[in-house]
């Protein structure tokens, strides 16, 4: 197996055994967050559907948490400043 197959394994592994994003799992690997993408959804496809499908679960899954996680993330910020200017 050339070495980009076996990086879209190994980060298709990782990200099921974590549940990583791919920002995670781009730091785990040392490599750039395009290339994680492309790795698992062009590169995996190739070599196993069925961990590409599940692969795809959880990309899926990490993208409807994106826009909870950038809310709690504002609301945050917002406390933090509605605190400051009262004390």
């Amino acid at each position: 197996m050339d070495k980009r197959k076996r990086r879209a394994v190994d980060s298709a592994w990782y990200m099921l055994e974590k549940r990583a994003t791919i920002r995670e799992t781009a730091k785990i690997f040392a490599v750039s967050k395009s290339t994680v993408h492309k790795d698992l959804t062009e590169r995996l496809p190739k070599i196993s559907e069925t961990m590409a499908k599940d692969v795809r679960d959880v990309l899926d899954s990490n993208l409807r948490a994106r826009s909870i996680r950038g809310g709690n993330a504002t609301k945050e910020k917002y406390r933090i400043i509605r605190e400051s200017n009262n004390h």
